[in-house]
């Protein structure tokens, strides 16, 4: 890893070497916090959990091979090379961001309340018809995420596509100032982390933190569609770049003819010139993501052509909008998380599908006071835009089971109050040649339903 000796090491961390000197020059090979990644040659950070201590793998690691540890402990102990830390969290941090500044890359990051994945993907698919792209993969996109990302990041790659994700004040200060982007783009400021964020206003706050830490001459890509966003005039001196569907945008979109389940046909006007487009990731939605990635593909030199193989190229994640056909179901899988607006999203892609369509709708947290209003509106909509069979599961659902059955026409509305009880009785609910949508917050652990579904025979 470029750059990254034991000495400079402990000095960008602000620890103490502990050791053979003669360790100092020494280039470690990798970063881990888990024992069983720790590799010859890396760097072994040991986090303290709150189940775990990482600090008791230490000589597990050192026999695998690794080159030195942090530590957080008394280091006398120790007979390896080690960095002594205040905190081995932090640490890891600004290494990081030390590393990341050793590197002669762009890095485009990416945060917003809603569709940060599928941005990311969509940014990623576009600029790799011409780079060699390094994306944020899973859920790696916070504290301890977005570091490892960054230690995968080769001389070889050009470009970083970081996802950034938050739910306090002053996390993006963190980590802006790890991943510094060059692009920073912003999705839109939508309903999420409302408890701890406390309205709208709140969540722009936040998320416009990035802001402070951006490279100088970077660029800003705002969805100017955005009644928040569109309130940023300047930022660095220079005016943001604004994204969406009104044609006095920077960059718009018209001609939008939805494909149902296999996509979405559009026209994207840009500064570059006009790309007829086919998004093949289902929901109208994604046409604010190919205008994103169109906007960051311009500003790092792709031609038109290339945006638009590269938008027409975007595949589908697990628990992102990705269609299984187990060849009697047409499962959505759109497990991964969920709030007021991409729940919504979904359920209006569900609707475009041929058949009989099942929504599988469970908790979404963080909502704050509003929580109960917001979890009714989601199931009246649902019942609203016809859904034939509405499954609301968990105890914030009943809410959602409550706003379906108040607007339900021809609808099924049904309740489960856990995820158990759903299961128990899906042969009940799901026929075959059903298209299902499977969506809730992560801590539903809804990806079990997704795994019932694939393996149903009828």
């Amino acid at each position: 890893m470029k750059n990254m000796t034991l000495k400079n090491i402990t000095a960008a961390c602000h620890g103490t070497f502990h050791g053979d000197s003669s360790f100092l020059e020494k280039e470690i090979t990798g970063v881990a916090i888990d024992s069983r990644k720790a590799a010859p040659g890396f760097l072994f950070v040991p986090l303290k959990g709150a189940r775990v201590d990482g600090h008791t793998f230490i000589p597990q690691v050192m026999e695998q091979g690794a080159l030195a540890t942090l530590t957080e402990e008394d280091p006398s102990s120790l007979t390896c090379p080690c960095i002594h830390v205040e905190s081995c969290e932090k640490a890891l941090r600004d290494i990081a961001a030390f590393y990341r500044m050793q590197l002669d890359i762009k890095v485009v990051g990416i945060t917003g309340s809603v569709g940060k994945t599928s941005t990311k993907e969509t940014i990623a698919s576009v600029l790799s018809r011409k780079y060699n792209v390094l994306k944020t993969e899973g859920n790696f996109n916070n504290g301890i995420g977005l570091p490892l990302t960054i230690f995968n990041l080769t001389e070889e790659h050009e470009v970083a596509v970081l996802e950034m994700g938050i739910d306090h004040f002053g996390e993006m200060h963190e980590l802006a100032s790890i991943s510094q982007p060059d692009i920073c783009v912003i999705t839109n400021i939508g309903l999420a982390h409302m408890e701890n964020l406390g309205s709208r206003d709140g969540i722009l706050k936040a998320k416009t933190e990035v802001f402070d830490h951006l490279r100088p001459n970077a660029s800003v890509i705002l969805n100017g569609d955005d009644d928040k966003l569109s309130t940023v005039a300047e930022v660095q001196g220079k005016k943001p770049v604004f994204f969406g569907l009104s044609d006095q945008l920077d960059a718009y979109a018209d001609g939008i003819v939805s494909q149902g389940l296999r996509g979405t046909d559009a026209v994207l006007h840009l500064p570059l010139g006009e790309i007829n487009v086919h998004i093949p990731v289902p929901g109208n939605h994604m046409v604010y993501n190919a205008l994103a990635g169109a906007c960051v593909g311009m500003k790092l030199g792709l031609t038109l052509k290339e945006i638009q193989t590269g938008i027409s190229s975007l595949k589908t994640i697990a628990g992102r909008t990705n269609l299984i056909d187990t060849g009697s179901l047409l499962i959505i899988d759109d497990c991964y998380n969920a709030n007021p607006v991409s729940m919504k999203s979904s359920l209006d892609v569900l609707s475009t599908a041929t058949g009989r369509t099942v929504a599988v709708m469970g908790d979404m947290y963080e909502l704050g006071d509003k929580e109960n209003e917001l979890h009714y509106n989601t199931g009246a909509h649902a019942a609203e835009i016809g859904i034939d069979v509405i499954c609301c599961i968990g105890e914030l659902s009943h809410h959602a089971y409550e706003g379906a059955k108040a607007c339900a026409k021809s609808s099924a509305v049904l309740y489960f109050k856990t995820k158990q009880d759903f299961l128990e009785k899906i042969r009940n609910v799901v026929k075959k040649d059903d298209t299902i949508l499977v969506k809730a917050s992560h801590g539903m652990e809804f990806p079990e339903i997704i795994d019932v579904l694939r393996q149903m025979k009828f």
